[in-house]
């Protein structure tokens, strides 16, 4: 008699946090104790950082010397640069910044360090926040035969990266949406990545070893991926009157409707509804379609499950809106996971400092059900 198999694990508690509770049923998500909708109104990207890493608020002392310390840290060793152009023009940039994180942990004296020495943990962490921007924009630059720009100390983290980007100094709706997206990304519980990046550390391996795992887990469709699925669904829909129609050909043909449907959340994720409410701000300032089109998809859909279907419980998630606001910031699409890495990234390094605070190692048993007993047979025999 063997114990009950958990697929994928569901329902397991394998640690305690005090980075973020996600309360699927409810609907709610709170980063060390406050609410996300406040968050993503009130707080920057940088604040919310510093909120996560040392489970407090920062005074405003405090806040102008981690934002400096973010700051001087963004540059990037020639080494990377030098990575990143070496790629194929045509590898996925969740690829090149998985390689490219990598490269960093063989080039910083702190790597191995950091297991031991909090000092030196500190330094790789907001050293992995403040470049994974950096890496991000020089090889969207270098794979379209650009030069990097290098990043500019007086720009916020949002602003730095579209500038670092696109060459220009962003306007302030596009930092807004771009800091509000971060702020709402930064952690969401033990998700995928988040878990990878605890089983990497619990082996007592470096901050860059961890955090290259959970880029490589949040590479896929089922996570940080999917922001990409939505968007190619969007575009692939004409106009917002045919969006419609093309949610209910889908539904028939029994076919994924990208965007809705969550494992945890059994109601409206939270950073969707906020990230709706921004979406519509960001189209009547530029008159895009896009925002009508996304609304009358996961509108059609929500209306036939819950009619149809109301045990499933399918709405919009994060992925959903997030496509729309980044398209807004005049980030490539198939750069929308590499950003959601931009802002996980603060959570991912949270979960690091508790995982090497309180360490145990990650070891969960497998329910065997292959062959047992079976006799040799020699070469010549098989």
């Amino acid at each position: 008699m063997t114990d009950e198999v958990k697929k994928g694990l569901e329902g397991i508690v394998v640690a305690e946090t005090a980075s973020s509770m996600v309360d699927g049923i409810a609907g709610r998500l709170i980063y060390v104790g406050y609410r996300i909708e406040d968050l993503s109104r009130l707080a920057t990207f940088e604040e919310v950082v510093y909120l996560l890493w040392n489970k407090a608020l920062p005074n405003a002392a405090q806040l102008d010397a981690f934002k400096a310390s973010l700051a001087a840290a963004r540059a990037l060793p020639d080494t990377i640069p030098a990575t990143l152009s070496s790629m194929p023009r045509n590898v996925h940039p969740m690829s090149a910044l998985r390689t490219a994180v990598s490269m960093l942990g063989c080039v910083d004296d702190d790597s191995e360090g950091a297991i031991e020495d909090p000092e030196a943990r500190m330094r790789v962490i907001t050293r992995l926040v403040a470049r994974i921007p950096t890496i991000v924009a020089a090889h969207e630059r270098i794979r379209n035969g650009l030069e990097p720009i290098a990043p500019r100390a007086d720009l916020g983290h949002a602003a730095n990266f579209l500038y670092m980007m696109h060459g220009s100094v962003p306007g302030p709706a596009a930092v807004r949406a771009l800091d509000a997206y971060l702020v709402l990304l930064a952690d969401h519980g033990f998700n995928a990545s988040t878990f990878s990046a605890r089983v990497t550390a619990a082996t007592l391996a470096d901050p860059y070893s961890a955090v290259t795992s959970a880029i490589g887990t949040l590479k896929g469709s089922l996570h940080g991926g999917a922001n990409q699925r939505v968007m190619e669904m969007l575009q692939e829909i004409g106009t917002p009157e045919d969006a419609e129609g093309w949610v209910m050909d889908r539904i028939h043909a029994k076919q994924r409707i990208m965007g809705i449907g969550h494992r945890v959340y059994k109601t409206l994720d939270p950073r969707a509804k906020v990230l709706r409410e921004m979406s519509k701000e960001l189209a009547a300032e530029s008159g895009s379609t896009l925002h009508a089109k996304a609304v009358t998809v996961a509108d059609t859909a929500v209306a036939y499950f819950e009619e149809h279907r109301p045990e499933l419980k399918l709405y919009p998630n994060v992925d959903f809106y997030s496509a729309v606001v980044l398209d807004a910031a005049a980030i490539p699409v198939d750069q929308f996971t590499p950003a959601f890495a931009m802002s996980r990234v603060a959570g991912w390094c949270s979960h690091l400092l508790e995982q090497y605070a309180n360490n145990r190692l990650i070891r969960p048993r497998a329910d065997y059900v292959g062959p047992r007993d079976l006799a040799w047979v020699p070469l010549a025999e098989r």
